[in-house]
């Protein structure tokens, strides 16, 4: 897990990316977002919400093994963040590489 979060660290450094529900929403919908990293122990209907929607989309879904909180921590945010959208992965090459 250190290696995605270290490739997700780099892409919100490096690369841009947007918070909070209805941003990621808005831009998986217009097909903005290249992956979208979703706390999977966050809040059970905002993660199966944008699990579903991205899947039909067919944007990459990166699924972070902690809880809102840590990813919060991760991203540098002083907030649970339950998910976030990659829009560009800057120096990072988080969208070639599968995270189990």
């Amino acid at each position: 897990m250190s290696d995605l979060n270290t490739d997700l660290r780099l892409a919100i450094d490096t690369g841009k990316v947007v918070f909070g529900n209805r941003e990621v929403m808005r831009t998986v919908s217009s097909a903005d977002a290249k992956a979208v990293v979703v706390a999977m122990n966050g809040k059970h209907d905002i993660v199966g919400d944008m699990l579903h929607i991205s899947e039909i989309s067919s944007i990459k879904i990166i699924k972070f093994n902690g809880n809102s909180i840590e990813l919060g921590a991760l991203c540098g945010k002083p907030f649970s963040v339950n998910v976030f959208a990659i829009l560009e992965p800057g120096n990072s090459n988080i969208l070639e590489k599968e995270y189990t």
